[in-house]
């Protein structure tokens, strides 16, 4: 079942301006996956997110479970992993390289992951480890460093979420100075996940809560955009593991809120991602010009979906020792996932695009890319006028109308979503049957990125590229990649890659193109 399409209906929006940094709108993002609200988890016993958790408690209390609580599990736990396909799993190559590296697992309780952490992974309905999750799980908790190239929708999240907590409740608390700012406690983290983006931070943050369900540890999440007071409350409350963008993270720790003294573990996660959109000073900045351990005497983890030469760099100077895995993008098969390729002239997109709605079942899910926040708002006007339940996200719209507008598209009542890419960065929605490049980007990897939104956890997915005169210096890097995954390449896109290239020969004197990419379609 692919593509997407839908009745009528409007849906207006007001603008508002994108700051990972700050820009308060006095709204918490909360919403995670489950689109519920996190002061839901706020009271009770054993909840772990309404009150101060207490680093002076014995080691052996952080490896016993807190007593249960229905209502919480309700809402953690109540629509884990519905759609996910776990036998396409297995087919998704891996390989890893390094010395000695630990042997992979097949099951969870092949680790030593704890009481907590196996009656979660139990509450989260995870049958069996997914690729990533089998390699990185043992690499974690053998202590060495990760770099791993793999894709969001490969389990990556709780393939580092699990054996770093696992480490923390086996470690026990830390003796940590008591260090205030003002009236307030300065927090010190165990570990420090940084993400891209706010939507990809709140989805980390809410698979860590389900992690530490039941645990004394305290997961936090900090990014801008969002109420910074509710957020300084938040981690008043005890912080061992935070999730954080690095903009929001900087001005924290210039404001002496949060000090890394204490941070055994490290993941950037998506990497890649925050690399360009410009965050590279920012985490050099935590990483190397705080008060962060060194590499050696921290556990460093970086996961990205390619591995351009920037991202080797930074692998060089923040990692030690590491083992590099190679993970195949769920979906990457033609099995999963179907890529097309369409010649369409610039006037006559939108028809097209209606025809595509119209051929695709009306209540699946239609992620819809262009180039400019422009476009994306008429476009999406133009879907409401042709009688399409349709919303959209970009960086000029406000969080609390992103949220909406994400909301609302997964839970299916606005079926179709038109997106810019810097928006849609970071975005885990599992069930999106067809990705639509409305407006193909100019560059291979851009195009990776946009795809892997379909075709996740194991199901099938269908992407569909419109091309035309403008997208001819991308034409050879797609051929190549469609035909690494065995997809068919269109006669008349091969005749464009084979001109393509000739006038590229002959500009660089025969270089055809970069070898730093690396597509992890095959664990290559």
């Amino acid at each position: 079942m692919v593509g997407g399409g839908g009745g009528g209906g409007r849906f207006n929006r007001n603008q508002g301006r994108f700051d990972d940094r700050g820009g308060n709108n006095n709204h918490f993002y909360g919403a995670g996956r489950g689109g519920g609200n996190r002061n839901n988890y706020g009271n009770g016993p054993g909840s772990g997110y309404g009150y101060r958790r207490d680093d002076r408690q014995g080691k052996s209390s952080w490896t016993v479970p807190l007593p249960r609580n229905e209502r919480i599990e309700r809402n953690l736990f109540g629509n884990a992993n519905t759609g996910i396909n776990f036998s396409k799993y297995q087919d998704i190559p891996v390989e890893a390289t390094g010395s000695n590296c630990p042997k992979h697992i097949e099951e969870f309780n092949q680790c030593d992951l704890g009481e907590i952490i196996l009656g979660n992974i139990e509450l989260c309905q995870y049958n069996i480890p997914t690729p990533v999750q089998k390699y990185a799980i043992s690499i974690i908790t053998g202590k060495r460093d990760l770099m791993a190239c793999a894709q969001t929708g490969s389990g990556k999240t709780a393939a580092f979420l699990i054996p770093i907590l696992s480490l923390i409740f086996n470690g026990g608390p830390v003796v940590k100075p008591q260090s205030y700012y003002g009236s307030r406690r300065k927090q010190f983290p165990l570990a420090l996940i940084l993400a891209p983006t706010r939507e990809l931070a709140a989805q980390i943050y809410e698979e860590a809560k389900k992690f530490t369900y039941r645990a004394v540890a305290r997961p936090c999440v900090v990014y801008g955009g969002a109420d910074f007071g509710y957020q300084v409350k938040d981690l008043d409350r005890g912080c061992h593991l935070l999730v954080a963008t690095p903009g929001r993270l900087v001005d924290m720790l210039e404001r002496g809120m949060i000090g890394l003294d204490y941070c055994k573990y490290l993941v950037l996660d998506e990497a890649d991602r925050m690399l360009d959109m410009g965050f590279e000073p920012q985490i050099r900045r935590i990483v190397e010009q705080d008060t962060m351990p060194p590499s050696g005497q921290r556990q460093t983890m970086m996961f990205s979906a390619t591995f351009p030469k920037e991202i080797q760099v930074l692998a060089r100077d923040f990692l030690d020792d590491y083992i590099f895995l190679a993970v195949g993008r769920v979906g990457s098969t033609s099995e999963n996932i179907i890529q097309k390729m369409v010649w369409v002239e610039e006037d006559d997109k939108r028809a097209y695009l209606l025809e595509l709605l119209n051929s695709t079942e009306p209540t699946s899910l239609s992620l819809v890319f262009v180039e400019t926040k422009k476009g994306a708002d008429s476009l999406q006007e133009f879907l409401v006028r042709m009688g399409y339940y349709s919303t959209a996200i970009h960086g000029d719209r406000s969080q609390r109308d992103r949220e909406d507008a994400l909301r609302a598209f997964r839970a299916g009542v606005r079926p179709i979503l038109v997106a810019t890419a810097v928006a849609a960065r970071g975005l885990d929605i599992p069930n999106v049957a067809h990705v639509i490049n409305f407006d193909l980007p100019s560059d291979i990897e851009e195009y990776v990125h946009r795809i892997g939104r379909t075709g996740r956890v194991g199901n099938v997915g269908t992407a569909t590229s419109f091309f035309n005169e403008k997208n001819k210096n991308v034409a050879k890097d797609l051929v190549d990649l469609l035909l690494e995954a065995k997809q068919s390449v269109p006669r008349w896109l091969d005749d464009v890659a084979v001109e393509m290239r000739y006038q590229s020969n002959n500009k660089r004197g025969g270089r055809r193109y970069s070898t730093n990419f690396c597509y992890c379609f095959h664990g290559s």
